[in-house]
């Protein structure tokens, strides 16, 4: 008898076990960084648990780990970045899977930052401007200088110009290419500096900001933030759900009244 119920305590804890198990595989956990991603992934929250879905969110603060941990299986989602990186991240990484994006959820444009000067339409001659220092935002940064008259550069090589590509530069401004993060910190040294959106949130110099990339420029639909997934996930449904919450009226109510244009909502 006793060895019955030895044998039969045994299948009970293998049940509970597996119950457990199957409990965790319903868990779908979605890397973020903290600003805005988990944020806005918190905001969604009540949405996911009206839609049945059961969300985990991992704050991680970088932008390698994420990657490498939805790859080994570690999250089943990431939301952190925009898809030229994934593309460039899939093609330099020997990764097991190939990452794709599921849909993209909003845009944080470049702004310009109020420095010691305070009108980006008459800037002073020889005005120092910051721009990031790593290519692809550098070029964005030209960009919306561009845009704004401040200078005008050679549009045809895209999101690969330089200080270089500048044709025209009429009030002799110096462009100060820094690191990403140390332009928020530098901004009282510099006349303007055009700072990423996370960025400026973190470092609360978002009452500085005079203008920002739109919703509708070239810069938005290339770097549009995404939720990331393995490519053999993209047709789970469960995916697809976080996604259509994430671009439903009350997430992007949600961006507009907390982010106040400098993270904006993606169709």
């Amino acid at each position: 008898m006793k060895k019955i119920l030895l044998a039969l305590a045994a299948v009970l804890v293998l049940v509970s076990g597996c119950k457990k198990q199957d409990a965790a595989n319903d868990t779908i956990i979605i890397g973020a960084s903290p600003t805005p991603h988990a944020e806005i992934l918190k905001a969604a929250m009540p949405y996911f648990e009206e839609a049945g879905l059961k969300i985990k969110i991992h704050e991680m603060n970088d932008y390698i780990m994420p990657n490498n941990a939805l790859d080994s299986n570690d999250i089943q989602a990431n939301y952190m970045q925009h898809e030229p990186y994934l593309i460039n991240f899939n093609e330099k990484n020997k990764l097991k899977n190939k990452l794709v994006s599921a849909g993209k959820i909003h845009f944080e444009p470049l702004g310009v930052y109020a420095g010691k000067s305070k009108d980006i339409k008459n800037v002073k001659t020889g005005a120092v401007i910051g721009i990031p220092s790593d290519p692809t935002n550098g070029a964005r940064a030209l960009l919306l200088l561009d845009s704004l008259n401040v200078l005008k550069v050679n549009k045809d090589k895209g999101f690969e110009i330089t200080e270089l590509d500048i044709t025209e530069n009429p009030n002799g401004v110096v462009i100060k290419a820094l690191e990403a993060a140390q332009l928020p910190v530098s901004l009282p040294d510099l006349d303007f500096a055009v700072i990423n959106g996370n960025y400026a949130l973190g470092a609360g110099v978002l009452d500085k900001v005079l203008t920002t990339e739109s919703s509708d420029s070239i810069s938005a639909e290339t770097f549009g933030n995404i939720i990331a997934v393995k490519e053999k996930d993209l047709q789970d449904e469960r995916i697809k759900k976080i996604v259509e919450i994430l671009k439903s009226e009350p997430i992007k109510q949600f961006i507009n009244e907390k982010y106040k244009g400098v993270v904006l909502p993606l169709n």
